[in-house]
């Protein structure tokens, strides 16, 4: 006997009140929507599209970058044992400007390397003011990269330099915050044992010296120094 369909409810079924299979259901259901399933599908294609190219892009300008800064990179080394020397004023003045222009359009590794070679040319001119105004630009860009770090103690260098010893003992906390990646904590902490040293503040030159002694207690110079100075500190 012939099968006739009969509807029920939302679902076909078939004689005898026999309801469908779950492989006929999603036919059913496919039949259904194939417009809007095929809609979906070309949307996820231009999306997934979309996403390849940026990608791309993003990828190429990050090789057009790390090129630029490899050439910054050899003309700074070219002129470095230049950069006081009159005859070659223009030259370092245009290399000052282009690492300006390119440090302040890029973030991330290829950012804080342009803004510490910046700084690098300022404090070879004894510009502290601007060496330290570079490097800070340069933790900054260089947040979560190994140059933050270097980029801070450098700073705190240049504070020195200008007299500016709470900005340098700020810098050289934020150092040691980096205490598990950057070899230079053990001797941030000891400079901020120094400077509270110089500035008369005791107690505090004791707290960062024993400091050293706690983190660092097999360091083989700061921990010898932090030591020495703990006990002349304390007699």
């Amino acid at each position: 006997m012939a099968k006739d369909t009969v509807i029920q409810g939302n679902f076909k079924t078939w004689d005898n009140d026999k309801p469908l299979t779950l492989n006929e259901k999603l036919s059913d259901f496919l039949q259904k929507r194939r417009k809007t399933l095929a809609l979906c599908a070309i949307g996820v294609g231009a999306i997934l599209v979309i996403l390849i190219a940026v990608f791309s892009i993003g990828e190429m300008l990050q090789t057009r970058a790390l090129t630029q800064v490899e050439e910054l990179t050899r003309r700074y080394e070219t002129l470095l044992p230049l950069i006081t020397d009159e005859s070659k004023a223009a030259d370092v003045q245009a290399l000052i400007d282009e690492l300006s222009a390119f440090a302040s359009k890029h973030s991330g590794y290829t950012g804080a390397k342009g803004y510490s070679l910046l700084a690098s040319i300022y404090a070879e001119q004894k510009n502290w003011a601007e060496a330290e105004k570079a490097w800070d630009a340069g933790a900054k860009a260089g947040a979560k990269t190994y140059l933050e770090p270097v980029c801070l103690f450098s700073a705190a260098i240049a504070a020195e330099e200008q007299g500016s010893i709470t900005e340098a003992i700020e810098r050289y906390t934020q150092c040691v915050a980096f205490a598990d990646t950057f070899p230079a904590a053990p001797r941030s902490q000891f400079s901020i044992g120094r400077l509270q040293e110089t500035q008369g503040n005791k107690d505090a030159a004791l707290a960062a010296y024993r400091e050293i002694l706690s983190r660092w207690p097999n360091d083989t110079i700061w921990a010898s120094l932090a030591q020495s100075k703990i006990i002349f500190l304390s007699r």
